[in-house]
């Protein structure tokens, strides 16, 4: 079990550094993670939609379909504060580019 921890954990971490990266891929795999709840963490449809957001707005077209499929389970609340994150998540990956 600590072993399957560690593996997911270290893809996790290896996708968020893609993903800071601008890797399209890398945002839709983690939307998948937490859309789906694999990799041992808990299903988190905000978060979901934050890395299905960063991966449409990269080209990824796949994403955007996953996105208004979680968006039918999502409150409007909810899909305001994944968005917010979303932006502040290309706020602070583009100050740390610069």
């Amino acid at each position: 079990m600590a072993n399957s921890m560690k593996s997911a954990a270290f893809l996790i971490e290896s996708r968020l550094a893609e993903a800071a990266k601008g890797s399209s891929s890398a945002y839709y795999e983690l939307g998948v993670i937490y859309s789906t709840g694999s990799e041992g963490v808990d299903v988190d449809l905000v978060e979901a939609h934050k890395w299905f957001n960063l991966a449409s707005l990269s080209g990824h077209d796949e994403s955007k379909v996953c996105r208004a499929e979680i968006s039918l389970e999502m409150t409007a609340r909810e899909i305001a504060e994944a968005q917010r994150e979303a932006r502040n998540w290309l706020d602070l990956t583009t100050r740390r580019a610069a």
